[in-house]
């Protein structure tokens, strides 16, 4: 495996979500798959997963694969024009700690632009238009960051840290989704949160349970 320069989180490493879409996907696990990342993921390097472990070269564990009983409840969904109106309230657009970031950067031309807003009861919606090419890692990177700025502050970024997730279906290309997130709470410098995608016609593609750490103490 090897995570291409351009699917970045923070700079240098690679975005979390899409970065545990692959792991997933090259285990072969089915159902519901816990990806926890021990390292910040390297961009365009050789990775090896043996025995549910990611290594690089060095031998250095990069993130861990299993599979996992519990379902991720799921964020109720809202319909496409409440999430266009949560979006434009996007913080990210004025402070974002990683605007490169290839789902939710909005420096990024290329990328997802996945801009989620927060709704009146705290939950994040933002719409999620399909590129040309998917796959199950643009579902669990879709899934990723809108979790995230269901608690992510001025000032204060968070990091990915294990994301569970199962995929119920793939968008199609250029399909207009609508993605839910909600923070379950937050522990010192961890956040637990939760996330949806839903097709246009309101399909679940996948639902997600994530933790994030926070870079710095509050």
């Amino acid at each position: 495996m090897i995570i291409p320069a351009r699917f970045n989180g923070p700079p240098g490493s690679g975005n979390g979500g899409w970065c545990a879409g692959v792991f997933a996907a090259a285990s072969g696990l089915g159902g519901t798959v816990e990806v926890t990342l021990r390292q910040p993921p390297p961009l365009e390097t050789p990775l090896t997963l043996d025995g549910g472990g990611v290594h690089d070269p060095d031998g250095r564990l990069i993130a861990q694969v299993c599979g996992v009983d519990e379902v991720p409840e799921v964020v109720p969904p809202v319909d496409v024009d409440t999430a266009r109106a949560a979006s434009a309230t996007y913080p990210g657009l004025v402070d974002h700690p990683f605007p490169g970031c290839f789902v939710c950067g909005p420096g990024r031309a290329d990328g997802l632009r996945i801009f989620p807003g927060r709704l009146p009861d705290g939950r994040t919606a933002a719409p999620f238009t399909a590129p040309a090419e998917v796959d199950a890692a643009t579902v669990w990177a879709a899934l990723d960051c809108p979790g995230g700025w269901a608690v992510i502050d001025a000032g204060r970024p968070y990091v990915l840290g294990r994301m569970t997730a199962v995929l119920e279906g793939l968008p199609t290309p250029d399909d207009e989704c609508v993605v839910t997130g909600v923070a379950d709470g937050v522990w010192g410098r961890k956040a637990v949160v939760r996330t949806s995608l839903y097709a246009p016609d309101g399909r679940l593609l996948g639902r997600a349970l994530a933790a994030w750490i926070a870079l710095s103490e509050a």
